[in-house]
């Protein structure tokens, strides 16, 4: 099953790290009074027992371990939109010019919710929405499985608030194409075709001058009097690059968001990219996911070997910049927090654990169980990073297997479901 669903181990509000995410596990919780059956769906969702979990207009699926040898057929259903809710969901995305650049970033900005919710459309779950189905015998509503998934459903969330506008009726690439054409509408603008004529640009200035209505002016310089004219919202590019360009539009959307990410974290005080070694702005691309070919690109431009470029953009995705550092050395650490680790891991008493006997071998920041291919490595973030043995012949590789945890109990049974889902 996959480890992407697990989440941390204690509390109810641990399934989720942002508001849209906890709004979403609110609103199964309040569904129900039976807090049994929400508590056994949050001890599967925490032991990885949600297998992966897939996204349709209405509805979500998954495959869900339980008592018996096989898995049950689980899905939650929710309420998809009308045309005229999604034409007002659209232009309450349009209306502000920094809401699309949120979402295309990860974050579901709060006043949109609200917004869309003051017009009707409710874009979150009410408490009542939240429709189970499963083919367990359980008449539990919902039953402990539905109530995992939904609980696993909460970190996908998290990472893509695009999948609640898929469960409201429309995909993510729909939803930016309608956006598109929104644009092109207020602006007055088409496609340009291979045979229009070109821009040949202007400069810069002018260009940063055309979005000013975007950004604050400085102290120094008068503000001029608001317009009752609406603003205009910016949306994704919509001309291809000439022909034989060495990028798609794909390409340039991709670096765009990316551009539009790194500058969202800049304007709040994160620097850390200002001082990124190239290797690291590489993987750190690489991870946004970009073409294959701009992949291939990168690997070349960093000289390293495709496979070890290949797993520290896998360290990447699972834990972060530090995922990168835990990949590439090893650390020192903390020998009381290596010791803590340790007496957790083989505590008879923890059920997670006694699955099977745990046989621990310690190198600085690493606790290997050679017996089984698995490793947690502890990084500077204070998370246990899980890995596995990959590869064949006479020197197979460790790899990042999972998001990385704080609860090394956690990362371990993380790395064990990744062993299991690579033999079956």
């Amino acid at each position: 099953m996959t480890p992407a669903s697990k989440a941390p181990r204690t509390g109810t509000r641990a399934f989720a790290a942002t508001w849209w995410g906890q709004a979403w596990v609110d609103a199964l919780e309040a569904s129900t009074l039976d807090a049994g059956r929400l508590s056994r769906g949050r001890t599967y969702a925490r032991k990885g027992m949600v297998g992966p979990i897939t996204t349709a207009p209405g509805v979500l699926r998954a495959e869900v371990e339980g008592s018996n040898p096989w898995p049950y057929d689980t899905a939650v259903h929710l309420r998809v939109l009308t045309d005229a809710q999604w034409d007002t969901l659209l232009d309450v995305i349009a209306a502000q010019a920094g809401r699309t650049a949120a979402l295309l970033d990860g974050e579901m900005p709060s006043d949109l919710v609200h917004d869309a919710r003051t017009a009707g459309v409710p874009l979150l779950p009410e408490p009542a929405e939240l429709d189970p189905e499963c083919s367990c015998p359980d008449w539990g509503y919902p039953c402990k499985h539905a109530a995992a998934l939904c609980y696993a459903t909460a970190a996908h969330l998290d990472d893509d608030p695009f999948w609640l506008f898929t469960l409201r009726g429309r995909t993510k690439d729909a939803v930016l194409t309608a956006l598109r054409t929104r644009r092109q509408t207020l602006t007055g603008t088409t496609p340009q075709t291979d045979d229009a004529p070109r821009s040949q640009g202007v400069p810069a200035r002018d260009a940063f001058a055309s979005f000013s209505g975007v950004f604050s002016p400085p102290a120094s310089e008068p503000v001029e009097a608001a317009s009752d004219e609406p603003e205009a919202a910016p949306s994704p590019l919509t001309t291809a690059p000439p022909p034989g360009a060495p990028f798609t539009l794909d390409d340039l959307e991709t670096l765009t968001r990316d551009t539009a990410q790194r500058a969202r974290g800049l304007a709040a005080g994160h620097t850390a990219t200002l001082t990124g070694t190239p290797l690291e702005d590489a993987v750190r691309l690489a991870a946004s996911g970009i073409a294959e070919g701009w992949f291939h690109r990168l690997v070349r431009a960093t000289g390293l070997p495709a496979l070890e470029f290949a797993r520290l953009v896998r360290a990447r995705h699972h834990g972060g910049p530090t995922g990168v550092a835990v990949a590439r050395v090893p650390l020192t650490p903390d020998p009381a927090a290596m010791a803590a680790a340790r007496t957790a891991l083989l505590n008879p008493d923890n059920a997670d654990s006694t699955a099977r006997a745990v046989r621990l071998r310690t190198w600085r920041n690493r606790l290997t169980a050679d017996n089984e291919g698995i490793q947690i490595r502890l990084g500077p973030d204070n998370r246990w990073h899980p890995y596995i043995r990959e590869g064949h012949g006479t020197a197979p590789e460790w790899w990042p297997c999972a998001p990385a945890t704080a609860d090394p109990v956690a990362a371990l049974v993380a790395a064990r479901t990744a062993v299991t889902r690579l033999t079956d």
